[in-house]
Parts: structure tokens; sequence; C-alpha cells
């Protein structure tokens, strides 16, 4: 027989906020890494790579999104660091 657990709303906005910030983290996590294959292929075909944004509105958002990434890698780093003791 299954059992279906009734989850409260609160359980529900935790899980559904949880899934967001995963989603998220990892959508930056992902965008790095392809801009890094991006930025390794340029320096391998012209021996450099150089980029510049004018738009400080973008280059604010880009800004952002990269602590975001690299706190939510920091995150993920401590929980698989914790979870192998």
């Amino acid at each position: 027989m299954i059992f279906a657990i009734k989850m409260t709303a609160n359980a529900r906005l935790d899980h559904r906020l949880r899934v967001l910030f995963h989603a998220f983290g990892l959508s930056c996590l992902g965008g790095a890494i392809f801009l890094q294959a991006l930025v390794f292929t340029d320096i391998f075909q012209h021996g450099y790579f150089m980029a510049v944004e004018h738009n400080p509105l973008i280059l604010s958002f880009e800004i952002v999104l990269t602590v975001f990434a690299l706190a939510y890698f920091v995150f993920m780093y401590q929980r698989f660091i914790r979870s192998i003791r």
C-alpha cells in the first residue's frame, strides 16, 4: 500500500524555493563552464581572448551572477565534503 504524505503549504514553498535555488545555481555553473569553453576555444584559435562590456547594467548583472555562482559552488562543495564524513 502506498501512503501519500500531504505536504503543508510551508513545506511546498520550501521545496519550491530549494528547487529554484538549485536550478538557478546549476544553470549559473553551467553557463560559466560554457563560457570557459568559448574562451579556451578563442585562445586556441587566435592566441588571445579579449572581451569588453560597455553596458554597466549588463556588467553589474554578470558580476551578481558570478558572485551567486561562486557562493553556490562553495555551498555545494561544503555539502559534498560533509556527506563524505
